[in-house]
């Protein structure tokens, strides 16, 4: 019995189906303790073999975690509701600067590219047997990967920077192992992780990115993978430094079994150079999207790495969706053959991220923000804040949809904002956080 709740099932996916109800249905919160495998086993008069195969069903579906002697228990965030619930509502009249969306007026025209790629199409049907990468995307991005210092290895396309870590991972881990990731860090990584039936630890973040003493620790602790965010971290706007660069890739050489993947999402539209760490482990990979800077819609990443990962990634998704469209292919090698990106849409970020930042230093209010679309600001109280902005007609984006251990904040996304907008924010915030000390996430 779970208080009022009794585990039901014969078989092990009908005792995971059991919990998975509860769980959805609110009746087992998050946090609770499940029973001993036994004392299950004994309940339902079955073996506790099957007890435990339904146990490692749920924690591969993400819905609870083990934590050694201290048993299984439901996870905070079932892997099956995510982080969206942390989401503020938007009433009207209130601005918002919560989605992490790029400013639409930053985005080039698609119209051209597709057309020319679908006359391509027209002339060169693209049918079952076809190469899944078409050959001229791949001489660009291997051209602007290898200008960027990213290592030679082949190349694949993958629907987006969450579909390449998700199949990276999968490559290489199996459920229960540890992958490390960037704490506060990018949501739907902290979600995906467990949702493969993997345990995420968490590393710390500052200005220049992950920090290395926390990175050994939980390397020396066992953790199988290393998530890094190369430039516009998101929440904080992190970038690796060369400095930094430098200091990770000496831990990572001490644990060369480490598997590495770096994400590059903010290609485009950041403003600070690249200090890319693949190669230094055995099994590495790095993922290129090109959401932010061209459009949300346009699924689609570059994502390279060593052989054998890259033969694994391939491999599965020929056996999967096959590939990724080669119209969408086309016309994304054509905007990036065309230089059809402003180059002044990363200047613009810069510009509306210092503005916010600059606003809030003079009134005495740390902020942090290196690169990309979003500033981090670290507050004692993340929810009487968020409450207080959106009364005074701000929504903002709770610091938990990004956390795990790392102190409370909120996000700020300043990709459409104005420089009046800016000062207007920063003294709602000011205003918002009152005279309570201001703490750094590091």
């Amino acid at each position: 019995m779970l208080g009022g709740y009794r585990i039901q099932g014969r078989r092990a996916a009908e005792i995971a189906a059991s919990v998975e109800r509860a769980v959805g249905a609110g009746e087992l919160e998050p946090g609770r303790v499940l029973p001993p495998l036994r004392e299950v086993a004994v309940e339902l008069g079955v073996n506790p073999n099957t007890v435990a195969a339904a146990y490692r069903i749920l924690r591969e579906r993400g819905v609870i975690e083990t934590a050694g002697r201290r048993g299984s228990r439901v996870r905070p965030a079932p892997a099956t509701t995510g982080r969206d619930h942390l989401r503020v509502d938007v009433p009207a009249g209130v601005r918002d600067v919560s989605s992490g969306n790029p400013d639409p007026a930053l985005l080039p025209p698609l119209a051209p590219a597709f057309a020319a790629a679908a006359a391509q199409g027209d002339r060169e049907p693209v049918l079952y047997g076809d190469v899944a990468v078409a050959p001229e995307l791949a001489r660009i991005a291997r051209s602007d990967l290898d200008a960027d210092g990213v290592p030679d290895g082949p190349l694949a396309v993958v629907s987006g920077s969450l579909d390449g870590v998700e199949r990276v991972l999968a490559a290489h881990l199996k459920p229960g192992d540890t992958v490390a990731v960037e704490d506060p860090g990018w949501g739907r990584t902290l979600d995906l992780v467990p949702a493969l039936g993997l345990r995420t630890v968490p590393v710390g973040v500052d200005d220049e990115g992950p920090l290395p003493d926390d990175v050994r620790g939980v390397l020396e602790a066992g953790a199988r993978a290393l998530i890094v965010t190369d430039r516009a971290q998101n929440p904080t706007g992190a970038a690796v430094s060369a400095t930094r660069a430098r200091a990770l890739r000496s831990v990572l050489r001490e644990y060369p079994r480490t598997l590495l993947i770096e994400d590059d999402h903010g290609h485009g539209i950041v403003d600070v150079p690249l200090h890319p760490l693949g190669g230094v482990t055995r099994h590495w990979a790095f993922v290129r999207s090109v959401a932010k800077a061209y459009g949300p819609d346009l699924r689609l990443a570059v994502l390279t790495g060593d052989g054998v990962t890259l033969d694994r990634v391939r491999g599965r998704q020929r056996l999967g969706p096959g590939w990724v469209s080669l119209l969408v292919q086309r016309a994304v090698a054509r905007l990036w053959a065309d230089r059809s990106l402003d180059p002044r849409v990363a200047a613009a970020y810069g510009g509306r991220r210092d503005a916010l930042i600059d606003a809030l230093a003079e009134r005495g209010v740390v902020a942090h923000g290196r690169s990309g679309m979003n500033v981090w600001i670290p507050v004692p109280d993340e929810t009487g804040v968020v409450a207080r902005l959106l009364l005074a007609g701000w929504a903002v984006a709770p610091g938990a949809r990004f956390r795990m251990s790392a102190p409370p904040g909120i996000r700020i996304t300043v990709s459409a904002m104005t420089t009046d907008e800016a000062g207007q924010l920063a003294e709602a915030i000011t205003s918002a956080l009152g005279p309570a000390p201001v703490r750094s996430y590091v």
